[in-house]
């Protein structure tokens, strides 16, 4: 029977249109979907139940009793409104209990708990599996610190803002640090303010989202609140009374139109120096530089930290964003946002000691640098100054028309860094051409006086301060994302995205790379600067079958079509089951996964300086692997990463109050594409290798390639206990871990034939430590929060377990360990009024610092020994860096950090 048509129009508890709702006819396959304005109309017989259902609402049978129109108002579940995550799947969005993939949700207020000034330190003591680090003394890293999940690098986390691709960050690590031959995008340039919560998809998704998802997905939901606004003050210092921070932030919404908003962020902050520098050892600066012995220790008796300024740099930053939607017909919804972030960092470079810049190589340096007490030359200290800007912007509109549900959207987005270097010179003797001003006397010759010769341009002449140019990367994405539900249980989404990448070295002013450039960091010649770009397109399907309510089948592939190095198809099937009322949940996924090489690793050529034990900081040539030198030394173009992901996973909710769930990973890559090490001449001199060294003027040279296979294996913990009574408040706990059980390379090292046949490997120790045993084994935080009326108390505790490293020169079978360590935060939160309120954070409150000894991996070496005086030398710059290092420590602190935060709703 076809029955009576019925307009079904449903609203949300404030009155406003739902979309997308699921209505239909009880006990058939009959029903649809509403449009932008809320409303589906069916055919229904006299009292046949209509059953109305929306994720993240409660789900409501009502019978028909032969009205034409009827109005339905859903009420929010509120065990699962604040659980919906779009990330996971390119068909309707699940609530995280529904989803066959592991996902963590943190709650804007999770991250500003924490009382971290940035988002990605926030991230830090929220998720284990996330891991960041500060580093020292490391030019251009100063403005981006490295992050990784599932010690995968940078580079394999994709990061979405409102689902759509963020731009990558113009910087390349280069440096011995983590992430080192990688980029990312710039997360610390996010406002928190402006964050409504954050999803992180803990699995391979190259099928759904294409490349750089090997590890996973972080998509950052920005607030779309119409009417609450808030303004916030931020301060802080360290306990050693440095590191002062000010910053000042409002978020606030306002209606656009009759049914849509705009809410805007602007945040600006300014944070001082906290030096940490170390204690620097005599007879290690004296074997580092060749020096006497004597003249090292009247100069570390002057400055015993060597002069190095290290830890966090001075940092001002502005950040705007600003996300909005409105109606533009029953079945068209426009979305858009947009940021815009500055940033500028004064950092230093190494200390030139006197014995490492003489006044034998340099005489006029005396009079450049006369910074001894009397007035004496000793040594100096360059700076370097960062200017980042980064923007990324999206436009697109929905549309929803008899079932079909379209999103299509254009994203832009870029990241320009440029740097000045000042307090150094150009040491290097080059000559101006001579000027002829011809036979002026007609005696058929140019005499001496008719000649005008070269003047030495820099070293005596030398300005203190350059240009060295710098780097930008710009995107443009097209997406396409279309979708419908066939049936009430499948699912089908397909879509295509178009995306161009421009990457662009910008040229340094000619005293800034002429005969050497500026001591500390060299400009970017005209011959390795310049603009290269590429294209892509790729496209997929999604199908994603409730075979019962309680069991789900999800399959994706995608196929990608690069302008530079091809084509790459991947796919991926994940499947979940719900029993014992939904108390109990299986989940799992087995997927391949591409990374495509980053224009950065295929097209940077520069100078690169470098510690090397023994000799101080040198500089080598990192070299790109469409140059003449490449092709010399036989090292093949890069081709894409690929890799092979396995995910396994229990979830458990007995209650509403408890949750707990255990997920299993493993992640296996092929031809993982590192920065090699500095490859040098041999011993004998007579090799080809050697050869080509002598041929193009080079010590050593590192490059770009597809090196290794690695596999990586760990499991995730994350438990919830909450609303549990204790007196007149609440009480809750979270535990969540994540533990590394393998992550090794497998096979070996695909090294260059020219390189193999010099003995020499592209991996070497130090390398491989980077890769492998630099980052926690283990990583847990317990959090403890107890509210009690207008307060709020927490203690979060994060244990950082034991990290392996092997610092270059040191020997075979000798490494550094660092201890396990628990850091811990703690929290106080005031409401005083409705719209005041007050929080402060006490930041490693027990003042945890790093801490490291020798392990000996042979039985030759004893690492008690006193003797290893030498070796000790080799750590992090002969104990140039002591709290805030790149040579293996699991995490960086400044010590205890005081925060206070005063926020006013308006």
């Amino acid at each position: 029977m076809a029955g009576d048509p019925v307009t079904i129009t449903v609203v949300d508890e404030n009155g406003n249109p739902l979309i997308g709702v699921n209505v239909s006819i009880k006990g058939t396959s009959q029903g649809g979907t509403t449009g932008v304005d809320g409303s589906v109309t069916i055919n229904a017989t006299n009292g046949a139940k209509l059953m109305i259902s929306y994720v993240g609402y409660v789900t409501q049978e009502i019978a028909y009793n032969g009205k034409t129109s009827i109005k339905v108002s859903m009420q929010p579940d509120v065990a699962t409104l604040n659980d919906i995550v779009i990330v996971g799947s390119r068909n309707s969005p699940r609530s995280s209990t529904d989803t066959p993939l592991p996902i963590d949700m943190l709650a804007a207020d999770e991250l500003t708990s924490t009382g971290q000034p940035t988002f990605d330190k926030a991230l830090q003591y929220r998720v284990p599996s996330f891991n960041t680090v500060q580093t020292p003394v490391n030019d251009a890293t100063s403005l981006l610190d490295p992050y990784e999940i599932r010690n995968m690098g940078p580079s394999r986390t994709l990061i979405l803002i409102n689902g759509k691709r963020k731009n990558l960050s113009a910087l390349l690590y280069t440096q011995t640090s983590p992430g080192r031959g990688e980029t990312g995008a710039d997360i610390s340039g996010i406002p928190t303010d402006a964050i409504k919560r954050v999803e992180i998809l803990r699995d391979g998704a190259s099928a759904q989202y294409g490349s750089d998802a090997i590890a996973g997905v972080m998509n950052i939901v920005l607030k779309d609140d119409n009417s609450a606004g808030r303004a916030t003050l931020r301060t802080g210092i360290t306990s050693e009374g440095d590191g002062e921070m000010i910053g000042f932030a409002v978020n606030n919404g306002s209606k656009l139109g009759e049914n849509g908003f705009i809410n805007y962020t602007i945040d600006l902050s300014k944070v001082n120096l906290a030096n940490r520098p170390g204690t620097v050892d005599p007879v290690g600066d004296a074997a580092d530089f060749d020096a006497d012995i004597e003249e090292v220790e009247r100069f570390l008796a002057l400055m015993p930290d060597a002069g190095n300024i290290n830890g966090s740099p001075e940092t001002t930053a502005a950040k705007f964003l600003v996300n909005g939607g409105a109606e533009l017909s029953e079945q068209t919804d426009l979305y858009f946002n947009a940021a815009y972030v500055y940033k500028k960092v004064n950092s230093f470079a190494n200390y030139r000691t006197p014995y490492w810049r003489t006044l034998d190589d340099y005489p006029y340096l005396s009079t450049f640098f006369p910074n001894g007490p009397n007035g004496e030359y000793v040594g100096y200290r360059p700076t370097f100054d960062g200017n980042l800007n980064d923007y990324n912007a999206t436009l697109g509109f929905k549309t929803n028309k008899n079932e079909w549900m379209a999103d299509l959207s254009i994203t832009t987005g870029g990241n320009k860094q440029t740097y000045n270097v000042s307090n150094t010179h150009n040491g290097n003797s080059v000559l101006s051409d001579p000027i002829y001003y011809g036979d002026l006397n007609n005696n058929g010759q140019v005499d001496a006086d008719e000649i005008v010769p070269g003047v030495e341009l820099y070293r005596e002449n030398s300005r203190l301060s350059f240009d060295p140019g710098g780097t930008m990367f710009s995107h443009i994405v097209g997406n396409i994302d279309i979708s419908k539900p066939l049936t009430d249980h499948l699912g089908l989404a397909f879509g295509s995205e178009f995306r161009t990448e421009t990457f662009t070295v910008l040229e340094g002013e000619l005293a800034s790379y002429d005969g050497g450039g500026s001591d500390s960091f060299a400009g970017n010649t005209p011959e390795n600067s310049g603009k290269f770009n590429r294209y892509n397109f790729g496209g997929y399907v999604d199908l994603a079958w409730d075979i019962t309510p309680d069991f789900l089948i999800n399959g994706t592939a995608r196929i990608e079509n690069y302008s530079d190095f091809g084509d790459a198809f991947v796919w991926k099937v994940s499947s979940r089951y719900k029993f014992l009322d939904d108390k109990i949940t299986l989940r799992g996924s087995i997927s391949t996964g591409f990374r495509a090489p980053t224009l950065h690793q295929i097209y940077t050529q520069k100078a690169q300086y470098s510690f090397v034990p023994g000799q101080g900081i040198q500089v080598g040539g990192l070299i790109n692997n469409v140059s003449p030198q490449a092709r010399l030394l036989g090292v093949p173009e890069l081709d894409a990463e690929k890799s092979d992901n396995f995910t396994i996973g229990l979830g458990v909710k007995p209650t509403s109050n408890f949750d707990i769930t255990v997920d299993y990973y493993s992640i296996a890559m092929k031809d993982r594409i590192i920065l090699s090490t500095e490859i040098g001449p041999t011993a004998d001199g007579d090799t080809p290798l050697d050869q080509i060294l002598q041929e193009n003027n080079l010590s050593d040279v590192s490059f770009f390639v597809n090196a290794l296979d690695t596999r990586t294996s760990g499991i995730d913990v994350v438990a919830n206990y909450k609303n549990l009574s204790l007196g007149s408040g609440s009480l809750s706990f979270s535990l969540s871990g994540n533990y590394t059980i393998e992550n090794e390379r497998d096979g070996a090292v695909n090294n260059p034939l020219l390189v193999e046949g010099a003995n020499q490997s592209v991996v070497n120790e130090t390398q491989e430590a980077l890769f492998f045993t630099s980052r926690p084994k283990t990583k847990w935080i317990l959090g403890i929060n107890y509210d009690l009326n207008k307060f709020g108390f927490g203690i979060y505790n994060t244990y950082f377990g034991k990290t392996t490293f092997h610092q270059q020169g040191l020997p075979d079978g000798l490494d550094t360990e660092f201890d396990p360590k628990i850091v811990t935060d703690i929290s106080i939160n005031y409401n005083a009024t409705e719209k005041l309120s007050v929080a402060f954070n006490v930041n490693n409150v027990l003042n945890i610092l790093p801490e490291w000894h020798f392990v000996a991996g042979s039985t030759e070496i004893d690492a008690d020994d006193p003797s290893l005086r030498t070796e000790r030398n080799l750590i992090t710059f002969n104990q140039r860096y002591s709290q805030m290092t790149y040579d293996g420590s699991h995490f960086s602190q400044l010590g205890t950090m005081f925060n206070l935060a005063i926020s006013y709703k308006f």
